[in-house]
């Protein structure tokens, strides 16, 4: 008998399944979970000699087997020691997992598997010193620190999480060196000399400036990182330098390559008859898109109508699904992008704009095609059947929320004339809104009052002043015929049994909850549901608030309870919406999980399955991504609204404001101001001659001697001291706290103290 013979005898005798997939092989190489389970079975770290005898490895295998054994250590599953035996790590209590950096140059390793373990562990400045913050790494328990908490030493580095990092150039004593706008890596990455020929060192940036650096040397216990720019940016103080910065930073993709936009330009510039074919037309019904002043991308288009004692709502979405195809390079980068990203003043969107701006846009006056919503809804606001069919539309007006509000709630004679022949349908559109609205109450749909602001620019691109934007009746009128083809969509997938990426979001954890219960406990207070509320029992208890003095704080305490929301292929229902079965089918321009929904509609349709790529774990791992990359967008614009922000407070240094504490942490308290809608910090040595303890519980701080208490939402007054734009970060000097009732701002302009 060959050898190949005897060991898939061996093989056959311990595995079955694996001596099949062997079979399909010249040189069977043994699987991972086999080497792991050898491995495991003996109990000791062996030597690859060993390995190889015991998994009758022959000779001309011994490469590919090496191979092997070094791709599973570079993904943490297998570790060899000092001595060159191999181990798994998880016998050595050795544990996995990602790095996240402090800027106070410490850090923490969160485990791979983290539902299991209890806690992350620590890793002091001298271990962080191997290691930048996203890199992953196997780590030994040592002991605990002085909080009690595991504390880690760097046994490998598996990955590195960073290849390139943007930053400031600066110069000490003839050192040039570059300091990351990620203040997660605490680091300097020291630049490399140039060499003879090196064209890249030709960009000599100034001391101060923006750069991209490549870092061609990872960090180690003896030395820093080392870099080589590859990009200048320019000066920080650049207009739009900014939003380059964040879109490196956050490393979002910004800009399309050469497939991609090769791709979208082999696309028509308009509907073709041939696309015709199959799909419905309802070009002549008078559907429009209603959206803010600066939209330049139409996804939705509406129409409503009176069916018997109820309405007939017609919801039609942009098909882009009939020109991204799945697989191709517009599919695979809108897959990266995961969705668009709007900016101040400027917006990366998830597809080239000749699709999102042009093919796709529900713009008015030509035809387009579409996926079309169409819903029975009963006079009571429960939708008694639904429709989904392809369609070619046009679009007979392109309108704003400020304009139909104009004319359907001002009665704005101008308004309702520029629209009269479309008003009957918008009136329409009002009523079934009136009736949505009473059946989101009824359900119990928590519906939290949030203050929106807007941005207004100079002609240098820098804030000139920041305004409270209100939502009106028809931004909500357009929200909830948003949220009625949704939940069809999600409703049509589920009863066709067929997988979705679902709008998930779960309620309260047990632990969130307990701290809610205590909060409100105080006020003499309780939210209703036990052990499990629902969001009614949230929505019940919102309700109760309307009046109070304290209302925003308290409402403030019930949102941080909740949940993110997040995509998922299993349904656990949307919390804060009270939906049962919730996802997102109407935004396929801006979101790639809204794009995968029109095509599983579109397969139920033709009676066939989509499978949105290989792997059985498909679904879930797009969901994940679509949730990071949402997660990336958010962080993204913080950063740059709040580098705007600090830019315009640097002016207004020394003047005082009245302002609303927002949040209340160990070292302070945050303060959003009323005039200019800035948050900024009052440290807690700001806060007056005693000791100020932090009361999680009761989101204050409290006074040691005088009992002083600033709790969250109360009012007070603050004097800027500080902008500081190499941190984003705005700081503030108490100035006395306002008598006024949390909630009622003061009059009076700022004004400036000599």
């Amino acid at each position: 008998m060959s050898n190949r013979a005897k060991k898939l005898s061996k093989v056959r005798r311990a595995d079955p399944f694996l001596a099949r997939e062997l079979e399909n092989y010249e040189h069977p190489l043994p699987s991972r979970e086999y080497i792991l389970a050898t491995l495991a079975a003996h109990g000791v770290p062996l030597e690859t000699g060993r390995i190889a005898l015991l998994l009758d490895i022959a000779d001309d295998e011994r490469t590919p087997f090496q191979r092997r054994l070094g791709a599973m250590a570079r993904e943490g599953q297998l570790l060899q020691n000092r001595a060159g035996a191999w181990l798994i790590p998880d016998k050595a209590d050795l544990i996995r997992g990602r790095v996240e950096g402090h800027p106070d140059g410490f850090g923490f390793l969160v485990p791979d598997d983290g539902v299991s373990r209890q806690a992350d562990i620590f890793l002091g400045p001298k271990e962080m010193e191997k290691v930048l913050h996203g890199d992953r790494a196997i780590v030994s328990v040592v002991g605990v620190d002085r909080r009690g908490r595991p504390e880690g030493k760097v046994v490998e580095v598996l990955e590195r999480g960073n290849t390139r990092l943007v930053g400031r150039v600066f110069s000490e004593h003839g050192v040039w060196f570059v300091v990351a706008e990620n203040r997660r890596i605490s680091q300097d990455i020291l630049l490399a000399p140039a060499e003879k020929g090196d064209k890249g060192r030709a960009l000599k940036p100034a001391a101060g400036q923006v750069v991209m650096v490549e870092i061609i040397e990872q960090p180690s216990r003896q030395s820093q990182p080392i870099g080589r720019i590859v990009e200048v940016l320019g000066n920080y103080a650049d207009p739009g330098m900014e939003i380059e910065i964040a879109l490196r930073k956050h490393e979002l993709p910004y800009e399309f390559s050469k497939e991609v936009l090769a791709e979208a330009k082999k696309l028509p510039d308009e509907v073709k008859r041939a696309d015709w074919r199959g799909r419905e037309d309802v070009t002549d019904l008078p559907l429009v898109t209603i959206d803010s002043e600066t939209a330049r991308d139409f996804d939705d288009a509406v129409y409503c109508e009176r069916a018997g004692k109820g309405y007939r709502l017609v919801v039609a979405i942009a098909d882009v699904s009939h020109y991204v195809s799945p697989g191709g390079a517009l599919d695979n980068e809108a897959y990266e992008r995961g969705n668009s990203v709007y900016f101040p003043r400027r917006v990366i969107p998830m597809l080239p704009e000749k699709i999102s701006n042009g093919l796709c846009s529900l713009n008015s006056g030509v035809e387009r095609l579409c996926m079309v919503c169409d819903m029975t809804i009963a006079a009571g606001g429960d939708i008694s059947g639904y429709r989904f069919y392809p369609a070619v539309m046009f679009s007979h007006a392109r309108l704003t929320y400020n304009g139909v509000a104009a004319a359907l709630y001002e009665q704005d004679a101008a308004a309702r004339e520029q629209l009269a022949p479309l008003l009957p349908h918008l009136e329409n559109l009002d009523a079934l809104f009136r009736v949505l609205v009473k059946a989101r109450a009824k359900r119990g749909a928590i519906d939290f009052e949030t203050l929106e602001t807007q941005m207004i620019f100079d002609d240098q691109g820098k804030i000139a002043r920041i305004e409270a934007t209100e939502r009106n009746d028809a931004h909500r009128v357009i929200e909830e015929c948003m949220l009625a083809a949704n939940v069809c969509a999600s409703e049509y997938l589920k009863a066709h049994g067929h997988p979705a990426l679902y709008r998930v979001h779960e309620g309260p954890t047990p632990e969130r909850l307990a701290k809610l219960r205590d909060f409100l406990g105080g006020f003499g207070l309780q939210l209703g549901g036990g052990d499990d509320p629902s969001a009614k029992d949230y929505a019940s208890l919102l309700t109760q608030l309307q009046g109070r003095p304290d209302k925003q704080l308290l409402q403030t305490v019930m949102l941080r309870s909740l949940r993110q929301a997040v995509y998922s292929p299993e349904n656990v229902g949307h919390f804060g919406l009270a939906y049962e079965s919730y996802t997102h089918f109407t935004s396929p321009i801006r979101r790639y999980p809204d794009l995968l929904i029109h095509r599983a509609i579109k397969a139920v349709l033709g009676k066939q399955k989509y499978l949105p790529r290989p792997g059985e774990h498909a679904w879930e791992e797009i969901g994940m991504h679509a949730s990071m990359t949402e997660r990336r967008a958010d962080e993204a614009t913080r950063d740059v609204e709040a580098w705007l922000k600090c830019y315009y407070m640097q002016d207004r240094v020394g003047e005082e404001f009245t302002g609303s504490i927002s949040s209340v942490v160990n070292f302070g308290i945050f303060v959003a101001l009323d005039e200019v809608f800035i948050e900024g910090l009052v440290h807690v040595s700001e806060l007056g001659a005693d000791y100020f303890h932090y009361d999680e519980a009761g989101q204050m701080m409290l006074g040691e001697r005088t009992g002083k208490r600033y709790r969250l939402a109360d009012r007070v007054r603050v004097q800027v001291v500080r902008a500081d734009l190499e941190t984003n970060k705005i700081d503030f000097r108490l100035v006395d706290a306002v008598t006024a009732e949390p909630g009622e701002k003061k009059a009076g302009k700022a004004k400036r103290r000599g």
